[in-house]
């Protein structure tokens, strides 16, 4: 069970002093209702204590709560993902129950489980008309609170009614005929628990059994930041995950005062229990970090070189680097056309970049050139060029007319035949290193409730030339807790070879190991195809060969990709040897950005996996204009959830967070924190050293 790692009807009055002193209120009111966010309930998600409601809250807020009401503690994180869709994750501690009855397997902790909540809008609220959502509680994992509810809410001045209607755990208490029934005897009854051995969706199960009515009320007090909910729950705590609960009261109260970033609540449920919480908000859309970076170059009073004899080149690069982020390799100049080839290390956004190096470029070369060619490499190798028209960029940048579209005056493209022939940098080969952090993580542990591990990555090489070079990656464990277990690998009977879940015995061996060492090869085979070949320890696991071939056109929406390897499992034992198994792993890759869904990018990955399983892996991306992405995926092959042992199937979650938000200049690169709800051995990938589409982004950009 563990898991590695957002109207106003006018009434009609005698009086018109009344009439206007009553709009007067209710429109303030309203204000404060637009201004107060929706808060989270209980177990996280948008709604009232217990229950949820329709409300959505703004797009791209992520909440993240903690909440401890006696018999449970809950932490959860809560997504707008689109302004029509949340999602919540959800951790759930039962004070009242032991993880295990073995004490040498789990000590004294108590249980923990894991859930998934999403929640749709149907309709949006209008002037007569409320908001209605269609939501789902703990799917795809053991059914805690698995439920299905239909909901409606309706604003009033500072009042916001909400009634919905709940099946499964939210109508245990039977209040209400199943409206699905009396259409058909199958709706009529419900199967507890889960089926199989947890982790898959049980359709079977929706909108079945008992039903519920349950809603309640949000008062936007005149005191800012103060909200005031009461609240009619239509479900039972007799037979509760928790035990056999008292309940003196169906109706809960309760108090969330908002103040800046942070939602403080306190509740008084079931009659009987106080309960409190704590919300933190951040909207992934809007997160910014303020920049103390050097203004665009203004082409206002500038005294560009006279000719290319007189440029100083020093002030050149050094300003470009400086100023516009891009470190220059290598130049061309034939005619009044010049080429700069380098790589941009610092502006995320591509306008940005171009415009800066662009403004650079025109204050300092002659104006007898006409055309900027900047070219942008992936380590030593031209993958994108970007064509300025000197002059139209130059009026655009002074303002010289009402329409300046700077944009318009340079167009992205595959290197073109001569760029790439002219390309001569000083040198292609020599040494390279750096380091960057890790931290792995896995919570709901029989062992302790959160592990973690974290420290460096050490990493040197040495290219050969623009295409050669090898590689190394040394792991140094600093600090972490992972001494706490007591067990390595699981005991789960399972068909499938142990291609990942010798995982703790990896982690463990040694505080300093050998992560990879390798040689790679990489090249442009043809217009817009990229081809990679690589051999040596790959990953923590496995060593093998390998290579992929890539089709990315500059901006485009699609791209093509195949990728085959065949690799042995490394030893947990050392750094050098191998175990016996042996495996032809590869996949043939779709990477698609749906025009109709903007900021996406569906992944599909279809092939071979390591335990030999075939099948396709899906992984759906949603990027917010902070850079912030956030991710899930799922892999189905031809293993049965029972062979495939608890969770039925791989699949996890995954936000990437650009460091530009954490530091006062910009800055590319960005860090990546997995949350995988089971970790076991089908639909697993090579966790290949690099990948083609990561190596040319900048093509067509979705990370950077």
């Amino acid at each position: 069970m563990s898991s590695t790692i957002y109207f106003l009807p006018r009434p009609i009055i005698g009086s018109i002093g009344l009439a206007l002193f009553t709009a007067s209120l209710f429109a303030g009111a309203q204000e404060l209702t637009t201004l107060s966010q929706p808060s989270q309930m209980v177990q996280g998600g948008v709604g009232l204590l217990q229950t949820p409601t329709a409300r959505m809250a703004a797009d791209g807020n992520l909440s993240i709560s903690y909440t401890d009401n006696e018999e449970y503690r809950f932490w959860s994180a809560t997504l707008q993902l689109f302004p029509w869709m949340e999602s919540t994750v959800r951790y759930t501690d039962v004070r009242t129950r032991l993880y295990s009855s073995d004490p040498d397997f789990s000590g004294n902790q108590t249980l923990k489980d894991k859930g998934i909540d999403v929640k749709f809008r149907l309709l949006q609220e209008s002037y007569y008309l409320p908001q209605v959502t269609v939501g789902f509680k703990d799917i795809g994992g053991t059914g805690f609170f698995d439920s299905e509810f239909i909901t409606a809410s309706k604003a009033f001045g500072p009042l916001d009614f909400h009634l919905g209607l709940g099946w499964g755990y939210l109508g245990t208490g039977d209040n209400f005929p199943n409206p699905f029934c009396e259409v058909a005897d199958r709706f009529c009854d419900r199967a507890d628990g889960f089926s199989g051995r947890g982790g898959t969706v049980e359709f079977g199960k929706f909108f079945k059994g008992n039903t519920s009515l349950f809603g309640g009320v949000e008062y936007v007090t005149p005191i800012e930041g103060l909200r005031l909910k009461l609240e009619y729950e239509g479900k039972n705590y007799i037979n509760d995950r928790a035990g056999n609960l008292a309940q003196d009261s169906l109706w809960n109260i309760g108090a969330v005062y908002q103040w800046k970033d942070f939602d403080f609540s306190l509740n008084y449920q079931r009659g009987n229990t106080i309960g409190f919480g704590l919300t933190y908000k951040l909207n992934m859309h809007t997160a910014k970090q303020v920049k103390f970076d050097r203004p665009p170059r203004s082409l206002l009073n500038t005294t560009p070189a006279t000719s290319m004899q007189e440029l100083n080149r020093n002030k050149l690069y050094n300003d470009l680097l400086n100023d516009g982020g891009f470190i220059l390799k290598s130049t061309y100049q034939a005619d009044e056309q010049i080429t700069l080839y380098g790589s941009q290390l610092n502006y995320r956004n591509t306008d940005e970049a171009i415009q800066r190096v662009g403004r650079i470029a025109a204050s300092e070369l002659p104006n007898d050139i006409k055309e900027y060619r900047i070219v942008e490499n992936a380590g030593s190798l031209p993958v994108l060029e970007t064509v300025i028209d000197v002059d139209s960029f130059k009026a655009a940048a002074r303002l010289e007319s009402l329409e300046n579209d700077i944009g318009a005056s340079y167009t992205r493209r595959d290197p073109s035949a001569e760029s790439v022939a002219n390309y001569q940098p000083n040198t292609t080969s020599g040494l390279f290193y750096g380091a960057e952090s890790f931290w792995i993580q896995t919570f709901g542990n029989p062992e302790d409730f959160y592990l973690y591990q974290g420290g460096l990555f050490i990493t040197a090489g040495y290219a050969f030339n623009s295409h050669f070079s090898m590689q190394s990656s040394i792991k140094a464990t600093i600090v972490e807790n992972f001494d706490k277990f007591n067990y390595k690998v699981d005991n789960q009977q399972t068909p499938l070879p142990r291609v990942r879940t010798y995982a703790r015995e990896y982690v463990t061996r040694n505080k300093i190991t050998m992560e990879s060492a390798y040689l790679s090869w990489f090249d442009r085979v043809a217009e817009n195809t990229y081809a990679q070949a690589y051999a040596g320890y790959l990953e923590g696991m496995f060593g093998g060969v390998g290579a992929e071939i890539l089709y990315q056109p500059v901006d485009s929406n699609v791209a093509f990709g195949v990728d085959l390897n065949y690799v042995q499992q490394r030893s947990f034992e050392n750094d050098w040897d191998f175990r016996d198994y042996k495996v032809l792993t590869g996949h043939a890759s779709i990477y698609w950005r749906p025009s109709f869904m903007p900021d996406t990018q569906l992944t599909l990955n279809v092939g071979q996996f390591l335990a030999k399983d075939k099948g396709v892996n899906i992984d759906f991306a949603k990027r917010f204009d902070s850079g912030i992405i956030v991710g899930a995926y799922a892999a189905f092959t031809n293993v049965s959830a029972e062979e495939y042992g608890e969770g039925s199937f791989t699949k996890g979650f995954y936000i990437s967070i650009p460091f530009d938000l954490f530091v006062l200049e910009s800055a590319k690169g960005r860090g990546k924190i997995p949350w995988v709800p089971i970790a076991r051995d089908g639909g697993q990938k090579l966790n290949r050293p690099a990948e083609l589409k990561n190596m040319t982004d900048i093509r067509s950009p979705f990370y950077d």
